[in-house]
């Protein structure tokens, strides 16, 4: 089964450590075959909790979307997804 990472997160308040962490996360993406998922809509946030975004990852299987996360170089970018924006991430597995 495939994995996934659901993100949530606020609207960025630091444009340029948003821009530094797309930078850093390509790589890191296509080391781990991590995609956007495109939907023909986009969800629907009917209970935010201050999310203004979401974002859907998917990964071959739960095994990669959980190295993907723990890899050295994704926390070393993941601080500046941190410093763009307040953001929740869940990892799953199943079919979307």
């Amino acid at each position: 089964m495939k994995g996934y990472w659901i993100v949530l997160g606020s609207d960025v308040t630091d444009p340029a450590a948003q821009e530094e962490y797309i930078r850093r996360w390509k790589p890191i993406a296509e080391k781990y075959g991590a995609k956007v998922n495109q939907t023909a809509r986009a969800p629907e946030l009917v209970e935010p909790n201050g999310a203004t975004r979401t974002l859907i990852i998917e990964f071959p299987n739960i095994a990669e979307a959980i190295a993907c996360y723990e890899d050295a170089d994704y926390q070393e970018a993941a601080a500046f997804a941190h410093k763009a924006a307040k953001r929740s991430l869940l990892i799953l597995e199943g079919a979307l």
